[in-house]
């Protein structure tokens, strides 16, 4: 009987010294929902800055970076909760500074338009009015 204990027990051990070390693992993998939420962050802010951000929505744009920077901060310390938060944040404001900056952009090509149009608009009625 005692030899049939003796082998349980290391059975046991053995087990629990799996389980610990698979646990250990697991616990230093990476968060697959954080790290897929700052790609998905990198991707937006790489729209925005493609858009004209740089120009014309420089604090929007700021403030994604800002947050990426944190979201892969939080995530490289094991942060995973702040990390997901962060990269949430940074992708709405990349995808605000990419909308901003498309909005700005339309503006002042509409303003360049109004601006032609007008020129336009003179030039017909000088000559159009009879040189007398």
């Amino acid at each position: 009987m005692r030899i049939n204990s003796i082998r349980f027990t290391r059975f046991t051990r053995c087990t629990a010294a799996l389980a610990a070390a698979a646990v250990a693992l697991a616990a230093c993998a990476s968060n697959p929902v954080a790290d897929e939420k700052i790609a998905v962050a990198k991707a937006s802010l790489q729209r925005a800055e493609g858009s004209g951000a740089p120009e014309f929505a420089p604090v929007e744009l700021a403030a994604a970076r800002d947050k990426l920077a944190r979201a892969e901060k939080a995530n490289a310390d094991r942060n995973l909760q702040p990390a997901t938060m962060f990269a949430e944040q940074a992708n709405v404001d990349a995808q605000l500074a990419e909308a901003t900056a498309q909005q700005k952009r339309s503006d002042k090509a509409a303003m360049e338009f109004d601006a032609s149009m007008q020129a336009l608009r003179q030039e017909s009625m000088r000559s159009s009015q009879p040189t007398q």
